[in-house]
């Protein structure tokens, strides 16, 4: 069994509290002891580590992966990519995440039916370095609704499936889980970043909805859905939706449902698309329409989750990466937005990039803090993210990466020039 000792750490363990020294032994895949008091481990024949007062903390959770996604500019973009070179752009996206200290990723939806299931298989079997892995199937739409890209005189594909009614729900569910999703995806709003500027719209009905998610109840599978407008909220929590993703525009009753169920359900903004359209598209890219929507998205999600965070709803990191404006690998990025724009701590942000991200995941008792037991998905960072989360953006500040307890990246070189500094 490999042991691995991480001595003179600045443990941030993933509860919110402030970080403290330790000492962290790892055994196989666990931690196997927090020591507070530094020096009182003993681990013969563990290779050690030294740490150097560096930050030891858990591994991020992507809670919004697309790992399907080229980081193409149009949705078509993705139904355009053949089966054969997708799955190679996503065999390399995940490894992308994992380079990035995301060592957990739980799916918002795959371009294509099964490649999320297969990049989780091979990663799952060794054959594939990533994240740990929920995967989940293309997201179902209705006839106009998101991802619908088609014409009546030229089909295009771009992300989604298309049912029409609650028996064409029921069987792409069940195609989907037969395939081996971890979850489904339901499109039940459309965007407010269209040509005509107009808020969102709610396009599927409770019965189209209550029909995925009672194939996902038969075969224990999770649900996911998009949802912008407010009434598309009610609705997902109506019918027992799992994971709500942006939510932005929830007026005051939709809030009130959210808490109802905070034990049950988690909700992701999915911000990043937002910032990067409001605050980095080059004057004159965006149509009027297209940006005035995606202004008052933003304006509202920094409105409505500081409401979300007093109370109590647990919220994920994960801004739809994998678009040419948010390429994948820059998703820490997200932990930042939650700072600057949605009213969060660095702590609380933090909190919701690895301890929230692992209860996603269903990981909740085993990953997601650094705490004896727990799965050893750690990262060792060069600096303080609690004073400045932007560090975790830079992947070279990031001098260890344990998946498992495996090392997948260690950098001994940015150690030794730590201890020499240390000894000046």
């Amino acid at each position: 069994m490999a042991r691995i000792l991480l001595r003179n750490c600045r443990v941030w363990d993933g509860t919110g509290t402030a970080p403290y020294p330790a000492d962290v032994l790892v055994e196989g895949e666990r931690i196997r002891a927090v020591a507070r008091e530094r020096g009182q481990l003993e681990a013969p024949g563990a290779e050690v580590i030294e740490a150097g007062g560096m930050t030891l903390m858990p591994g991020l959770v992507e809670g919004h992966a697309h790992i399907t996604f080229v980081n193409g500019a149009r949705p078509t973009d993705l139904g355009d990519t053949p089966p054969e070179e997708h799955t190679l752009i996503a065999a390399r996206n995940a490894r992308v995440l994992l380079d990035h200290g995301f060592t957990g990723a739980y799916s918002a939806a795959s371009a294509k039916l099964r490649i999320d299931v297969v990049i989780r298989n091979a990663i799952e079997a060794g054959e594939l370095p990533g994240p740990r892995l929920r995967a989940c199937g293309p997201e179902i739409t209705v006839t106009g609704g998101l991802g619908d890209e088609r014409r009546a005189h030229q089909f295009r594909d771009s992300f989604a499936m298309f049912a029409d009614g609650a028996p064409e729900v029921t069987k792409l569910a069940r195609l989907c889980v037969r395939e081996g999703v971890d979850s489904i995806k339901l499109n039940i709003s459309g965007d407010d970043h269209t040509r005509s500027g107009a808020l969102p719209r709610t396009v599927m009905s409770e019965d189209e909805i209550r029909a995925g998610v009672t194939v996902a109840r038969d075969f224990h599978r999770m649900v996911n859905a998009h949802c912008r407008a407010a009434e598309s909220v009610k609705r997902a929590v109506r019918c027992g939706v799992d994971v709500i993703y942006h939510c932005e525009h929830a007026d005051e009753e939709a809030l009130d449902m959210l808490e109802s169920v905070k034990d049950r359900v988690f909700v992701g903004p999915a911000i990043g698309l937002l910032h990067a359209a409001v605050h980095e598209a080059p004057e004159g890219a965006l149509h009027a329409g297209i940006r005035r929507g995606y202004d008052l998205g933003l304006a509202a999600a920094s409105r409505t989750y500081p409401e979300m965070k007093k109370r109590g709803i647990r919220v994920v990191i994960g801004g739809d990466y994998g678009f040419a404006r948010t390429p994948q690998g820059e998703n820490a990025r997200d932990i930042e937005h939650f700072v600057r724009h949605l009213g969060y701590s660095p702590s609380e942000a933090l909190v919701c990039a690895t301890r929230y991200g692992a209860e996603l995941m269903g990981l909740g008792d085993q990953a997601g803090q650094v705490r004896e037991g727990f799965l050893a998905d750690l990262l060792l960072v060069d600096g303080d993210p609690v004073a400045d989360v932007g560090l975790l953006q830079h992947k070279d500040r990031l001098v260890a990466i344990l998946k498992g307890g495996e090392t997948h990246k260690l950098n001994r070189s940015a150690l030794e020039r730590r201890q020499v500094r240390a000894a000046e």
